[in-house]
């Protein structure tokens, strides 16, 4: 029996049946478009809307969501698999009672782990399930097995780009490789805007370059505009939203946050827990 197989029957005898947390993976084609502070403020614009929220940080080459929260990991998900600590150790709390969980190695470990870190690493998951209603995956930039792997698995992928043409071709890039699965919704942010015409011009233009040739379409769930007061929050290592409530690009993630709550078109949640796990083992 495969590795794979292994743990898709450990899924299925150990995952519980409870109700399922939306995850949401978010990932861009290039670093340096403000993925990471994105995922951090909104998940605080989650919270802010009462509901549960967990970050799994799995940004390998440049894991710093904590950073952005000002707080310290001290442990990781690979020291869970191990077993040299329990889920709940692994776990950070950041402000409104946000989950925050460092991947560390351990997301790159998953393809060499014997059957009792398997099962330990369904339960860490399944544990992450119970407590969110909400799980954010800050993956990597651009194309490497890490970030694939999570961005095919996740019914819902939401890609961070600017106006920067660089980050337009890269985004395209990733957007190609995983356009063949046609039950993934593939949402758009446009970040560091000037106007909202420019947000337009730039959603358009990849939305149909992606149509024309690749057959998809790309929902548009916002406009982030050019704020300075990002840059004062990341020095004060306070998220944007705590730091500067009031500021024009927290409004335009706590839009965002709005509309993955209440509009119909973005609210649904498109696969199971375990649906997820499936397609993340057969990714590894």
């Amino acid at each position: 029996m495969d590795q794979a197989q292994k743990l898709r029957d450990i899924i299925g005898e150990t995952a519980p049946e409870v109700s399922d947390s939306r995850i949401i993976t978010i990932s861009s084609g290039k670093g340096g478009v403000g993925k990471t502070n994105f995922t951090v403020n909104l998940g605080i614009a989650l919270a802010k809307q009462g509901k549960r929220v967990s970050i799994i940080d799995a940004d390998l080459g440049l894991a710093n969501v904590d950073v952005l929260f000002g707080i310290v990991t001290k442990y990781n998900l690979s020291n869970v698999i191990k077993g040299e600590i329990s889920v709940q150790d692994c776990i950070v709390k950041g402000p409104h009672d946000i989950n925050i969980i460092s991947g560390g190695s351990g997301i790159m470990d998953l393809i060499d782990l014997d059957n009792n870190q398997l099962d330990k690493l369904i339960h860490t998951l399944s544990y992450f399930n119970t407590i969110s209603d909400y799980i954010l995956i800050d993956t990597g930039a651009g194309l490497s097995k890490s970030v694939l792997s999570f961005v095919e698995a996740a019914s819902d992928v939401v890609l961070i780009i600017t106006p920067d043409p660089t980050s337009i071709t890269d985004a395209y890039a990733l957007i190609k490789n995983i356009a063949n699965d046609e039950e993934k919704k593939i949402k758009l942010i446009i970040n560091r805007v000037e106007s909202n015409e420019e947000g337009d011009e730039v959603y358009n233009k990849l939305e149909q370059a992606v149509t024309k040739f690749l057959g998809r379409e790309l929902e548009n769930l916002g406009y982030i505009f050019e704020d300075a007061n990002l840059k004062r929050s990341v020095r004060k290592q306070i998220p944007l939203l705590e730091a500067y409530p009031r500021a024009i690009a927290s409004k335009g993630i706590e839009n965002i946050a709005y509309n993955l709550i209440n509009n119909h078109k973005y609210a649904k949640n498109n696969t199971s827990f375990r649906m997820f796990l499936n397609k993340l083992m057969n990714k590894i």
